[in-house]
């Protein structure tokens, strides 16, 4: 049985045109606070990613921000809690994936789309059994949701190589949903061997 100690969130540097999306990426980070589970992320102060983490702090909780160090000025570098700063993305991708337990992808752009998939492949390819989560807020990954059935029934996605991921509708039950998708793996199998990740 493994625990979620802290979760990655992948999300928008933008708000997005919805004030809805802002508003659960606020009461995720409280959630998380008051659970006493940390924040992993990309490590903006703008944006959804501005939202989560601030909401988190506010709340006295734990936020880790990575970020490359080219885009610490273009994405409004966080200068609360704590951050590390990266050569690449790649090492921020990799850093964001040691840290975390868990994985959940907020609403977002292309860079949201491209770390969420990149989980689900790694899963998909049994390099780790860390959950994926997609926060469906007022059912902004629908589409996604919708070409991978396509890619299923297209034979892209082989039977036996099913991409596993969860799917909560309603901000609440995101942590309940990741807690009980943990208690089902063992703390080994969250791990990802050195050279495995070197060649990812």
């Amino acid at each position: 049985m493994s625990q979620i100690r802290n979760v990655c969130v992948y999300c928008g540097s933008g708000p997005g045109t919805d004030p809805d999306f802002a508003v659960a990426a606020r009461r995720f980070g409280k959630i998380l606070a008051e659970n006493g589970i940390g924040l992993v992320y990309g490590g903006c102060s703008i944006g959804l990613m501005g939202e989560i983490a601030n909401a988190v702090l506010d709340n006295n909780g734990h936020v880790t921000g990575i970020i490359p160090d080219f885009l610490a000025n273009r994405e409004h570098q966080i200068h609360r809690g704590e951050v590390i700063r990266t050569r690449n993305m790649h090492d921020r991708k990799q850093q964001m994936f040691e840290h975390a337990d868990a994985f959940v992808a907020l609403p977002g752009g292309v860079g949201t789309l491209e770390e969420v998939v990149e989980q689900m492949t790694w899963v998909q390819l049994g390099r780790h059994k860390k959950p994926v989560l997609l926060a469906n807020i007022k059912g902004f990954w629908e589409p996604l949701r919708a070409l991978l059935v396509h890619m299923e029934e297209l034979n892209f996605i082989r039977p036996g190589l099913a991409v596993e991921y969860l799917v909560a509708d309603r901000i609440e039950d995101v942590l309940p949903m990741l807690q009980d998708a943990a208690a089902r793996i063992a703390e080994p199998e969250k791990a990802m061997a050195p050279d495995v990740a070197g060649r990812l």
